[in-house]
């Protein structure tokens, strides 16, 4: 028998996982050790040949992701297995042998349908209903708040399973000082240089490859720092960090997608930022209210309550922030916005100029994010430049305050 093609797709709640799916398939978003796609991928042992999602994504490029794909493209005659972005599936999960829904506890989650059987709706996609499923081990996700707020005991979990606490831990680089028994994961070229703090006791560390920690950083595990990403100093702990990052100053309970700076001082705090992002000197974020309440989150259905008491901000792919830039509790950013002139609102729609919220001329921001790219041997293609301006003109809608 073949081998299935993993198809991924958004379904309702994950395509309104904002602002970030306004620039990239939900299963590109990383939550632990992974991308919620490279995580099917190991745990299947297959790879991902396409994203089922909102057609306006057609065109997004990553370094090793599969295209944007039409459900009806989908070639019926060799078997499939389509996986929901959402789902996050457990290291011995294995898939049925013939045709059947898949969920996790009572959400419909997949559809594994063998050669010559009809693909799942559109519908059934988008809604997640089926009439009788397998069960697969695992857990789903449901708001875009619990990819940061649930990502530390997932980042430990991964760990955990990737690498066995019955093998042998790496020993210290010489001058590096451990707090608790020492939890080190060092991949090819990673580099720790004397005067690092490693403090174990809540979780591991990993370094991947070619990555970075220099002198006069503290890191709190559970922790992750992505393939040549750089980490100059300051505090940080519980954070999943993407590569080709560069991140000094105190960050706590945070992710960074890949190819972000955030290099001088300032504090972030449980926080979620894309790819690309340039954060200013002192860039800092709240992350707790002084009342010390639930945070209240915009989400393109209206605010909603969190019932989390520690929320910072969101910040989509492509944004930049001046020098300075004071974010509130619970905040999100947009994509493509270029922050200046004090504290922004709460909600900044996407490509926005300023706290004032005016429009980012799409001809300037894509000249901005073209250099951005090239600084990093990244080539804009002419694919993802029509998908952010799909995105821009998206991004324009709501901030009339029309839905997407």
């Amino acid at each position: 028998m073949s081998e299935p093609r993993l198809i991924l797709y958004d379904d309702k709640l994950a395509r309104n996982w904002l602002p970030f799916t306004l620039t990239r398939p939900a299963g590109e978003l990383l939550f632990g050790a992974f991308a919620l796609r490279k995580r099917a991928e190991h745990v299947f042992g297959i790879h991902c040949s396409g994203h089922v999602t909102d057609q306006a994504l057609a065109g997004f490029t990553g370094p090793h992701s599969p295209p944007v794909i039409e459900l009806g493209s989908v070639d019926s005659t060799t078997p499939r297995f389509f996986l929901s972005s959402r789902a996050v599936p457990a290291f011995n999960a294995t898939l049925p042998s013939s045709a059947t829904a898949l969920r996790i506890g009572d959400e419909v989650v997949g559809f594994y349908c063998p050669a010559g059987t009809a693909n799942p709706t559109e519908s059934q996609l988008l809604e997640g209903s089926a009439d009788q499923a397998h069960e697969l081990p695992g857990k789903t996700l449901r708001q875009v708040w619990e990819l940061m707020s649930r990502n530390s005991e997932q980042l430990g979990e991964d760990v955990h399973q990737l690498h066995r606490p019955q093998e042998r831990w790496l020993p210290l680089p010489a001058g590096v000082i451990a707090i608790g028994q020492p939890r080190l994961v060092l991949n090819d070229g990673a580099l720790i240089e004397p005067g690092v703090v490693l403090d174990f006791r809540d979780g591991p560390i990993v370094l991947g490859p070619h990555a970075e920690v220099r002198a006069y950083t503290r890191l709190t595990g559970p922790a992750l720092i992505g393939p040549r990403s750089i980490v100059f100093g300051g505090r940080f702990s519980g954070v999943s960090i993407g590569p080709y990052c560069k991140v000094h100053g105190e960050v706590e309970e945070t992710v960074i997608l890949g190819y972000s700076n955030k290099a001088h001082d300032g504090f972030l705090g449980h926080a979620y930022l894309g790819a690309w992002v340039n954060l200013g000197a002192l860039t800092t974020n709240s992350d707790l209210k002084n009342n010390y309440g639930a945070v209240r989150l915009w989400t393109p259905a209206g605010e909603v309550d969190t019932g989390q008491m520690k929320i910072g901000c969101f910040i989509g792919d492509h944004v930049q922030t001046a020098i300075g830039t004071m974010i509130n509790t619970g905040t999100v950013i947009g994509s493509g916005s270029n922050i200046f002139g004090g504290m922004p609102p709460k909600f900044v729609p996407p490509f926005s100029w300023g706290v004032e919220l005016g429009d980012h001329e799409f001809e300037k921001f894509i000249s901005t994010a073209r250099t951005a790219m090239q600084r990093r041997d990244v080539t804009l293609t002419d694919s993802q430049r029509e998908m952010l301006q799909r995105a821009w003109q998206r991004g324009r809608a709501l901030a009339a305050g029309r839905s997407l």
